[in-house]
């Protein structure tokens, strides 16, 4: 067994089924305690978790009365939390060998270092995105949906993409504007200075609203690459994709009217939010395409 580190790991859970096992029993190998909030689970995954460990002192489980959405899960995580550090895990995430020490080891580089994200791949090992990334700006997001980051590579400053995992792996922690809320390790103390999660996100954009507000109150982010966790994206998510649809692009507009709202003029910003319900209507016809192709296509016995 790994030394365990200070950390509370905090883990919020919503129909994650088997794979919540996992993700506990890795994060409990490395923390000193770790806190599952259940958001009214209907499956088997809170009962089996508890079934899997029973008595054990260093597993909080909370289960709330109803959905309370995650970062008011993640507010009443951290309430719960004793340790110095606070690693938020999604239930999904399967934390690899050494991943919290080496994101212990970033944070404790800088005394200015609020918050650190490790390399978040897919099963197949390729990175996935959101673990490094810029602020997703509306110009940025233009720049983004039309196409235009393309052109990133003759004029960077002009057109950048977000996006930066699609650029080479750093060999050693770099400061980035924002990182995932999928594995997240924060200071106790900066995390209290910024007033915690914003409960107004019940699904997505939260996380980029958590770096925003580490920023302006000071606090560095640094994306930690030898941090690693495997994240079977879409594990809470997938039996309910118009409802996940609706929550992130509505945890868009707010986030935009929060923090742009009074930089950008009343018609850009309605020209935002209209481009953002415009992408939640093409996802939504591509979701129920999705779900016709699959009810026409032949059943084979």
């Amino acid at each position: 067994m790994q030394d365990r580190q200070s950390v509370s790991v905090i883990i919020i859970n919503h129909n994650a089924g088997n794979i919540l096992i996992q993700c506990v029993t890795n994060a409990m190998d490395q923390a000193r305690q770790t806190i599952v909030i259940d958001n009214a689970s209907s499956d088997n995954s809170l009962n089996n978790l508890k079934a899997a460990f029973p008595g054990n002192k260093n597993l909080i489980i909370h289960c709330a009365d109803t959905n309370q959405g995650f970062a008011a899960g993640c507010n009443m995580g951290y309430k719960l939390a004793h340790e110095a550090y606070i690693l938020f895990l999604n239930p999904d995430s399967i934390l690899e060998k050494n991943t919290i020490s080496t994101l212990i080891q970033a944070l404790e580089s800088n005394a200015s270092i609020g918050m650190t994200g490790g390399q978040i791949t897919n099963p197949d090992g390729t990175e996935q995105g959101g673990a490094r990334r810029d602020i997703p700006t509306p110009w940025r997001a233009f720049i983004r949906a039309t196409g235009l980051y393309r052109l990133e590579k003759f004029w960077p400053k002009t057109f950048p993409d977000f996006h930066l995992h699609k650029k080479p792996l750093p060999d050693k922690p770099i400061e980035v504007e924002a990182t995932s809320g999928a594995m997240m390790l924060v200071r106790r103390e900066a995390l209290e200075a910024v007033g915690g999660w914003d409960e107004g996100y019940f699904l997505h954009c939260e996380d980029l609203d958590l770096c925003m507000r580490f920023r302006q109150n000071g606090w560095k982010i640094l994306f930690v690459p030898d941090a690693k966790a495997v994240h079977y994206q879409g594990t809470c998510s997938k039996a309910r994709p118009f409802f996940v649809a609706w929550h992130k692009h509505k945890g868009m507009v707010r986030f935009y009217r929060k923090f742009f709202g009074k930089q950008y003029s009343p018609i850009l910003m309605g020209l935002v939010t209209c481009g953002v319900w415009l992408r939640f209507m093409l996802t939504v016809l591509f979701y129920t395409a999705q779900g016709i192709h699959k009810f026409l296509k032949p059943k084979h016995e």
